[in-house]
């Protein structure tokens, strides 16, 4: 989990640089014009740092965590693989989007966001490895970097 809040840490200076660029090319003057456009923008470009830095094996928390990311066999992971990882990573939000989508309240889509991360990372218990799903259906696994250098 440290690494994940790490990640999203760095996250911050992509999503802002991206948003700006976004923001500049289409001359958007106020934040919530072109605002669908600049979000499926965002998942892009979400996209595309996830899916190159996984096919590389680590991202820079992964590596700062010594975590390294392989596939069942513990090879390295191919782009598509990647890309499949990405898109069933956000199964960790869909719940929170559709409740939000259908109207409700911010704090109730909050308490529902923190509630179902809770219960995912809890269901990766149940899985024999302790994998999180998303990685057991994309066919991946998160390996300890140093023990694979040594």
């Amino acid at each position: 989990m440290a690494c994940w809040l790490y990640e999203g840490m760095l996250l911050f200076g992509v999503v802002f640089l991206a948003g700006y660029l976004f923001s500049a090319l289409s001359q958007t003057r106020h934040a919530l014009d072109n605002r669908t456009l600049q979000q499926a923008f965002l998942f892009i470009v979400l996209g595309i740092y996830f899916t190159w830095f996984w096919a590389k094996g680590q991202t820079l928390a992964m590596k700062t965590w010594h975590i390294r990311i392989v596939d069942r066999q513990g090879g390295p992971i191919s782009q598509w693989r990647a890309l499949l990882r990405y898109l069933l990573s956000w199964l960790w939000f869909l719940p929170p989007l559709a409740a939000y989508s259908l109207g409700l309240p911010v704090l109730e889509v909050l308490v529902l966001l923190f509630g179902w991360i809770a219960v995912w990372a809890l269901l990766s218990r149940f899985h024999p490895q302790g994998q999180f799903w998303h990685d057991a259906l994309a066919g991946t696994r998160l390996v300890d970097a140093r023990t694979r250098a040594s």
